[in-house]
């Protein structure tokens, strides 16, 4: 069974008609020729992008030269109210700066550290689900953020405060934040951005929740009571050239972009690997038997040894990656496969599309798991598999993200036995992440 994937476009339309198309879902916004097209160039009166699909032209933005493809503003356009000057939407010194001080946290045993707080929040998972058609991608929300929340500051989701994020900010994606005016017209910085009151709304009501959270962090700090989680950890952190620390406000844009990245990049992922498990029963055997196993004395050693669990993700991430495309920006004049490219020109990469290059992948759109020890799947991951972005501005939650996925399925699976929805197909969508148009639908039984 092939795993469901958007149509593609027509190859010629007109921008109207694109931008139409785009304001529904990226995807389907696309021709087909990107699966496997080397790299494909896009004109409109307002600017110029370049697709790249080519694994040399990926390495030379992401690996080679970074700073010389910045992330590109108009990205931001639309996710600018809720995030500030996070991490996610910085270049250059700044942005430099803020990795110094967030990447430590989540490097080497910091992430045993998160261990146990993952383990609670995927058995509040489990206790959750009831039996009978459960609309999946709703619970790998609610888990999602429930992690981010343990994790960070110490506190689960039935908190109130975390409740009041959680909540608001389902509020917030509902207003389509990414797809901004300016995102496809350049404006000079005076213009009003023409948001939607309801996403400024939300966004103030997000990041006023989140310093209330990052005060009360701070005088815990400060009188020396604070748990050592996450928050803490990147609160007391300082930059090791300049010895200074993030203030409130800098600490509330950081906040922002981990429940955003965090909450719903990995409920994407969660959702899809369910579905992909719920229709091929072979891998969902394999996957409970690892968990029952595991989830009986979880212990964080003991992850290592989740190879199917971790091949089934893996492959979820390869055939929907949470976030499909990114654009960078050129700074000068350069050359992309032989074209001229002019400073301000948008190069867009796409995790969707490299992933599925039918020149590169065997059996691009299956669910193959099992690829991963193959010397194909190898080649691959190296050169055309980035669901967290690569080189210096990789995600720097991956291992993170990854581990929590893990136990995540093996807190579902341990416990559940799950199958489709009969006539419930999910169709892949994207605005900011890749989730299905109408949910995904999974009938549950208990394993007991």
């Amino acid at each position: 069974m092939i795993p469901p994937k958007p149509p593609a476009r027509p190859d010629r339309v007109s921008l109207l008609r694109y931008l139409r198309l785009f304001r529904a879902d990226i995807l389907s916004a696309q021709p087909a020729r990107l699966y496997r097209a080397w790299m494909a160039e896009f004109r409109t009166p307002f600017f110029r992008s370049f697709l790249a699909n080519d694994p040399a032209l990926v390495r030379l933005v992401l690996k080679d030269r970074p700073m010389d493809f910045p992330k590109s503003d108009r990205i931001g356009e639309g996710l600018r109210p809720l995030l500030g000057r996070s991490v996610f939407l910085t270049n250059g010194a700044e942005w430099q700066r803020q990795r110094r001080l967030i990447d430590p946290a989540f490097e080497g045993g910091r992430l045993r550290d998160t261990f146990p707080a993952m383990i609670d929040a995927a058995r509040a998972m489990a206790a959750r689900l009831p039996e009978g058609p459960v609309e999946i991608e709703a619970e790998a929300s609610h888990a999602a953020a429930d992690v981010i929340f343990r994790t960070l500051f110490s506190i689960p989701i039935e908190h109130e405060t975390a409740r009041a994020v959680f909540e608001e900010f389902r509020t917030y994606q509902r207003t389509q934040p990414i797809l901004n005016l300016a995102a496809f017209i350049p404006l000079p910085r005076w213009v009003p951005r023409l948001h939607r009151r309801s996403t400024l709304q939300s966004a103030r009501k997000i990041r006023a929740l989140i310093e209330g959270l990052v005060s009360d962090r701070q005088a815990l700090i400060q009188k020396g009571h604070a748990p050592d989680d996450l928050a803490t950890k990147i609160l007391t952190a300082r930059d090791p050239e300049t010895g200074h620390a993030f203030d409130r406000d800098e600490m509330v844009d950081q906040v922002a972009i981990f429940f955003l990245a965090g909450h719903e990049t990995s409920a994407s992922a969660l959702g899809w690997t369910l579905y992909l498990l719920a229709t091929h029963t072979d891998w969902q055997d394999r996957v409970a038997a690892e968990a029952r196993a595991f989830m009986n004395a979880p212990d964080f050693a003991a992850l290592s040894r989740l190879r199917a669990t971790r091949d089934v993700f893996r492959e979820a991430l390869r055939l929907y990656p949470p976030v499909p495309m990114m654009v960078r920006e050129t700074v000068q004049r350069e050359t992309l496969r032989g074209r001229p490219a002019r400073k301000g020109d948008q190069i867009v990469l796409s995790p969707w599309h490299l992933h599925r290059q039918t020149r590169l992948w065997n059996n691009p759109d299956g669910f193959d798991p099992a690829r991963w020890q193959t010397e194909n799947g190898k080649a691959c991951a190296r050169e055309a598999y980035i669901p967290f972005s690569a080189g210096p501005r990789v995600c720097t939650g991956a291992g993170f993200a990854m581990a929590e996925g893990v136990i995540l399925l093996a807190a579902v699976l341990a416990a559940y036995r799950i199958r489709p929805v009969d006539g419930r197909v999910p169709v892949p969508q994207a605005h900011l992440t890749v989730r299905a148009k109408d949910g995904i639908w999974l009938e549950l039984s208990s394993r007991s």
